[in-house]
């Protein structure tokens, strides 16, 4: 580590690659590592963020000395963060490095449409540039989607509306955004590795290795259980090089922001109902799934006479549904974030209330 500069190990992946069980992971390895955790998630409820808190972390344990704010856990604005990012994260940034004695790792994880770069390239400025480096960028693969050549479940129907659209010419595609992530890391990490036959995992090694430099690892988990010393530590001082990376999006952002933000070009919402029927909801799901342009559906679902929150996360056509915690005093309601092309958030309620009981 450069000498007192607090390293920092920023996360970045595509939507539903796994981001939030590695970090998780990862806290739940802390013994006694101070570690500061900055969550930026897309969609206007941060789930993942929920997600993170509701993880069994102990976090009123002293091992797991907390920055300010709610266990930790920053949550920036919502959006792209190359535009977000001067606006939101510079004011966090000065919040740990005040409290830098008490910091041993920061942990940033980006939402899944974001580029690292312009948040390395943040580590470059005064005031963090003097206390903070970047230890490694992980860019985290969902290892079964690379394997079968798709970055969304329909990349086909994506790039056709994308290149319909006039107003996202200077976006780039999915597999873009993918290569940009890739361009910009430290150490690839390929989830769900359990579910890769020894073929696939040299088709993903193929993909992975035609993007990175060769000194970049890459290295295969399950269930986001990696070792400790496997992520942290790597010493990469990333913010040192990161000018040199091209990646698509310079390009395509050549013009300057004349966008609001990358968000403003996907559609995404939030839909809140009463308690459900689970067989149901999940029915309905599943053919909202198959029928509309979705790349990423997550939330929790309140059932009647359940005491568990029930977690429900989507990607592609694949549906994890699981229990995770009481509603203790949360009033138990149904919340779920989509993110699409072409989806109409009227559509999805009606279709959804037929679930409500």
């Amino acid at each position: 580590m450069q000498l007192n500069k607090i390293p920092t190990t920023v996360v970045t992946g595509f939507l539903g690659s796994g981001k939030t069980t590695l970090l998780s992971n990862v806290l739940k390895q802390a013994a006694g590592k101070r570690i500061a955790v900055i969550v930026n998630e897309f969609g206007e409820l941060d789930i993942d963020a929920d997600l993170l808190r509701s993880c069994p972390l102990d976090c009123e344990d002293e091992s797991a000395a907390q920055a300010e704010g709610e266990n930790g856990i920053y949550e920036l604005a919502n959006g792209c963060i190359c535009c977000t990012v001067e606006e939101e994260f510079l004011p966090v940034m000065q919040q740990l490095v005040e409290r830098r004695d008490d910091i041993d790792h920061i942990l940033i994880e980006t939402s899944g449409l974001a580029l690292p770069k312009p948040l390395v390239q943040a580590f470059n400025w005064p005031g963090i540039k003097e206390h903070c480096t970047v230890d490694a960028v992980i860019t985290v693969i969902d290892g079964p989607a690379v394997a079968a050549g798709r970055f969304a479940h329909d990349e086909a129907q994506v790039q056709a509306q994308r290149l319909a659209d006039e107003s996202l010419d200077h976006d780039p595609s999915l597999k873009e955004l993918l290569e940009d992530q890739l361009s910009s890391a430290d150490l690839v990490v390929v989830s769900k590795n359990d579910l890769l036959s020894e073929t696939e995992r040299e088709q993903v090694q193929g993909v992975v290795s035609g993007r990175v430099p060769a000194a970049v690892k890459t290295t295969y988990i399950s269930n986001g259980e990696a070792d400790l010393d496997v992520l942290l530590g790597l010493d990469s001082a990333s913010e040192e090089r990161i000018d040199g990376v091209h990646n698509h999006h310079d390009h395509h952002h050549a013009h300057g922001h004349d966008h609001d933000h990358a968000h403003d070009h996907f559609d995404s919402f939030v839909i809140t109902l009463g308690e459900v029927d689970a067989d149901k909801l999940q029915g309905i799901l599943k053919g909202l799934l198959s029928d509309y342009n979705i790349f990423r559906a997550k939330g929790f679902a309140a059932l009647p006479g359940k005491p568990m929150r029930q977690v429900l996360q989507a990607v592609g056509k694949r549906l994890d549904v699981y229990f995770d915690r009481p509603w203790g005093n949360d009033q138990p309601k149904t919340q779920l974030v989509f993110i699409g092309k072409g989806i109409e958030e009227a559509v999805i309620h009606t279709a959804l209330a037929e679930a409500q009981i």
